[in-house]
């Protein structure tokens, strides 16, 4: 792994989780921004731990922009939440996620929301861009992972993923960063 001012430079096998993630986003970024959050986020970093799905977070936008999107993600997923962009627009404008998974699959699957709270915001404006080989992803920044996964979700599995990002990324973190996204999270989320 490698570290540069402005990017992450992962040399890993790309395993099926990866794979999926790499082919919904080629898909997604041509109509929309994007950042993926939580337990995938070690995951990708070497955690070694199941995970079924993928959480990332989306700008809100018109429904005829989401509708766009989601006619487009069709081509090679389904939306386990239904068919209608319509509906699913409503579900993401009440604060709900939607999924999508490969036709024909349930599992893994991504499960996507509109950014609503100051922490969604932050990880999308402050996104670090990941390269595995020639393809990209687009991850929260890494204090705020481990702030948000020690004070509000603390889970022994989010504590994990925590600790874990602590240790790989150990002389490339900020504790004052780490300690800004801690109370902005217990602040706002």
């Amino acid at each position: 792994m490698k570290f540069q001012k402005d990017k992450i430079i992962l040399d890993k096998i790309v395993n099926n989780l990866d794979r999926f993630a790499l082919d919904f986003v080629k898909i997604l970024e041509k109509k929309a921004d994007y950042v993926l959050v939580s337990g995938y986020v070690s995951i990708l970093f070497g955690r070694s731990r199941i995970s079924e799905d993928i959480d990332m977070f989306i700008p809100r936008m018109e429904k005829t922009e989401f509708s766009a999107l989601h006619n487009s993600l069709l081509k090679d997923f389904w939306c386990l939440n239904g068919d209608d962009a319509e509906e699913l627009f409503d579900l993401l404008m009440k604060r709900h996620s939607i999924r999508y998974a490969r036709k024909g699959k349930v599992i893994p699957n991504i499960e996507v929301k509109f950014a609503c709270k100051p922490s969604d915001f932050e990880s999308l404006s402050k996104k670090i861009r990941v390269e595995i080989g020639k393809k990209a992803l687009f991850v929260s920044p890494i204090e705020l992972q481990i702030a948000y996964k020690e004070r509000i979700l603390k889970s022994e599995k989010d504590r994990d993923d925590a600790l874990h990002l602590r240790e790989v990324f150990k002389d490339n973190i900020s504790k004052k960063k780490i300690k800004y996204y801690e109370e902005l999270v217990m602040k706002h989320d």
